[in-house]
């Protein structure tokens, strides 16, 4: 169970947290707010899960937003305050999701191919740059990408870890990178005052809710379902939506259910009887307060490294995503081509009134299936 817990809390955390950073960077936090963010999400995922476990008696395990990371790192002229505004709006979308059913239905009005659409034209940008910086890493980037290639043979899980440690291997061996003076203390989080601006919630808080909702909530469900597990999904809702609310406040972007990690806590191998494998809930729970108390020393290791490294990390570790995105998205027939232009328009990273681009790819899909669909009925 501890072993079981221990590797999905890294695998989680070590496979996504320079993602985080860059979405940390692109709002322009300072030190301090990106390690109250980081200290925020560790506390909230720790809180959410345990919680969550020992109120329902089954394994919930939590994760922080991949893909709506991935959708803030790609935001432009967005200040801290204005994301802590957005992030909170989110968190509350979620709850209410779970509160309110007109809520739940209006979103399942959003066709799958067009939603995941969506997701895959705000991955796209990172993977794409994940092959300039390989180029400009050499020798280090054909290091990490053989480790990332072999290690995803046996277990895809740990995969973009391993890359990780590779190349922490290689900067700090070879001189690419100067060890940090090292120090643990207490990390503290840091209010941030929301900044409520129309175009960052139309631009920003409502994707980000689409696409955690699409891409974490629905395929975590499922997994619990995988495993034999009936998931509780208002209060999982209730709970993922408040205390999102509440970490963004302190600058944490939205938590949800976990899919890839949270298979990891449910097999025979983390406890035989069933009705006792919900506390490992509670043992990931305490693995990742520890995370977010070690934040002191991970972030500076972190953000010493060579960017392209940084760069190549995120993009090995959005590919699995990105793989769900595009088959999602041209899975249904009827939605292929209202997805592309989703797609299209996301990744060109067009904005327009302030309103970032994952917006008007939204809208310009719908738009597309919107008029298919009437034309069909002709």
């Amino acid at each position: 169970m501890i072993s079981a817990a221990l590797v999905a809390a890294l695998v989680g955390y070590g496979s996504t947290v320079a993602l985080v950073l860059a979405a940390a960077h692109a709002l322009s936090a300072t030190l301090a707010q990106t390690a109250s963010w980081l200290l925020a999400i560790c506390l909230i995922k720790a809180a959410g899960s345990a919680g969550l476990s020992f109120h329902t008696r089954i394994p919930m395990v939590l994760a922080w937003s991949t893909p709506g990371a991935a959708l803030i790192a790609a935001t432009s002229g967005i200040t801290m305050n204005e994301a802590a505004c957005a992030f909170v709006v989110t968190g509350l979308l979620i709850a209410l999701t779970g509160v309110l059913r007109p809520l739940g239905r209006a979103m399942a009005l959003i066709p799958d191919g067009v939603a995941a659409g969506m997701l895959a034209g705000v991955l796209l940008p990172f993977c794409f740059k994940g092959a300039a910086a390989a180029q400009d890493l050499g020798g280090a980037s054909l290091a990490m990408l053989a480790v990332f290639a072999v290690v995803r043979l046996r277990n895809p899980a740990l995969a973009v870890l391993a890359a990780l440690a590779t190349g922490l291997i290689a900067a700090y061996g070879f001189g690419t990178a100067t060890l940090p003076v090292l120090s643990l203390p207490l990390p503290q989080l840091t209010l941030i005052a929301p900044a409520l601006r129309s175009a960052v919630l139309i631009g920003l808080a409502l994707p980000l809710y689409l696409v955690t909702m699409a891409s974490q909530n629905l395929p975590g469900f499922a997994t619990l379902r995988a495993a034999g597990y009936e998931p509780p999904v208002r209060p999982a809702l209730l709970t993922t939506g408040t205390l999102s609310a509440l970490g963004g406040l302190f600058g944490a972007h939205t938590i949800s259910m976990a899919a890839i990690t949270a298979a990891l806590c449910l097999g025979d191998d983390v406890h035989p009887d069933r009705a006792q494998r919900w506390k490992v809930g509670l043992v990931y729970g305490a693995i990742w307060l520890a995370l977010g108390l070690l934040g002191p020393v991970i972030v500076p290791l972190l953000q010493s490294l060579p960017p392209p490294i940084m760069t190549l990390l995120v993009a090995l570790a959005l590919l699995g995503p990105l793989t769900g995105a595009l088959t999602a998205a041209y899975t249904p027939p009827a939605t292929r081509f209202a997805a592309t232009i989703t797609l299209a328009v996301t990744a060109s990273g067009v904005a327009a009134f302030g309103i970032g681009a994952a917006f008007w790819g939204l809208l310009a899909g719908l738009a597309i299936h919107t008029l298919e669909t009437q034309f069909r009925r002709l």
